[in-house]
């Protein structure tokens, strides 16, 4: 039987930590399915759609990993998928009681659902969505923090406002 694993997120924008963990989910499972949040609630930088297009340009190269839109729950969307884990990401001490509850109200929600918690590299351990629109808001540089193809679609909304 195809084990196939979701990786639910804002990812606003999807960053290097983002790449590094569904890289190595994909050699874990036989597919893996980004989940784009629409995430009204965090108030985005980017629109849904803009989030999409980042992510799958991010995995092009990337076989055996689809890109969706959401806006249910995760486990709804899991179950629609076929998918039995969630994949969650942790980079430092403080996310992991917030990764752990998500984790037991999931699995309260769906028994069959299972969370796989992944560490990026090292390299990637402080790189968050936040940091980059943090650095985003002040023209800093972000091109070592996201894969090239979304800091040059980035950088091609920046000059679109700019005009």
């Amino acid at each position: 039987m195809k084990k196939i694993a979701l990786y639910p997120g804002t990812f606003d924008p999807i960053t290097n930590g983002h790449f590094d963990i569904i890289e190595r989910a994909l050699n874990l499972f036989d597919e893996v399915i980004v989940a784009v949040a629409l995430s009204a609630d965090k108030k985005p930088m980017y629109m849904l759609d803009e989030r999409i297009v980042m992510v799958k340009a991010a995995l092009m190269g990337l076989k055996n990993v689809t890109v969706v839109g959401f806006d249910n729950l995760t486990v709804e969307l899991a179950k629609s998928n076929n998918a039995t884990v969630l994949i969650r990401g942790l980079r430092a001490v403080s996310d992991f009681e917030y990764e752990l509850q998500l984790g037991y109200l999931n699995n309260s929600l769906d028994e069959e659902i299972e969370t796989v918690y992944l560490m990026p590299k090292l390299q990637h351990a402080f790189i968050s969505s936040s940091i980059v629109r943090n650095l985003l808001k002040f023209n800093a540089k972000t091109e070592h923090l996201v894969p090239k193809e979304v800091q040059k679609i980035i950088a091609e909304k920046k000059s679109c406002i700019l005009q």
